[in-house]
């Protein structure tokens, strides 16, 4: 049922693109604000940690690790767009019981500081792959911040903060803990 969910989100975020890529078109020759839609690909480094509630039991030591993502930036004015995007992620504690590696789907609103800068905010969801009935929620609801450096016309670099929103554990555990989470990375829009 999970992943019935996620496959619809999945499939009714690329329907809209492609619908609003369409229109674009038609809205430019009426003179709309609406700026298209460009897509893109991120990559790059991720620093996570669990923040505990009360002092874990176990080493409770970052894990670095590479992320990859996907995404559509749809402009929706010339200093705002919203970018759906698509991406894995490991992420969790150093210590392999407490790995933890997400698909994610990061929407963020994107605003234009300058011609480089741009600052984006947003919610985020992530369904735990690779490991099942392990004591450890397979949803995750995190709130994500970060800023991107516009390099070149279709290359960028950018750093992401992401705090979970939800605990990370089965209420059985009686273990409390929240995502951490820092992406640095590069970018390119096709």
């Amino acid at each position: 049922m999970k992943r019935l969910l996620l496959l619809t989100i999945l499939l009714v975020i690329s329907f809209s693109s492609f619908s609003q890529e369409k229109e674009t078109k038609e809205e430019k020759a009426k003179g709309s604000t609406f700026q298209g839609v460009k897509y893109g690909v991120r990559t790059g480094l991720t620093i996570s940690n669990l923040d505990f509630d009360a002092t874990p039991t176990m080493e409770n030591k970052h894990r670095n690790s590479f992320y990859v993502g996907f995404f559509a930036d749809i402009g929706l004015s010339k200093t705002i767009s919203l970018v759906p995007e698509i991406q894995f992620s490991p992420e969790g504690a150093k210590a392999e019981v407490l790995h933890l590696d997400y698909i994610q789907i990061p929407i963020l609103l994107r605003f234009r500081i300058s011609e480089k800068i741009h600052f984006g905010l947003g919610p985020q969801v992530g369904l735990k792959v690779y490991k099942y009935e392990d004591g450890i929620q397979n949803f995750a609801y995190s709130g994500v911040a970060g800023i991107e450096y516009k390099l070149t016309h279709v290359l960028f670099t950018d750093v992401r903060y992401t705090y979970g929103i939800s605990d990370i554990f089965d209420d059985a555990q009686g273990i409390t803990a929240k995502n951490t989470n820092i992406q640095i990375g590069v970018g390119y829009k096709f």
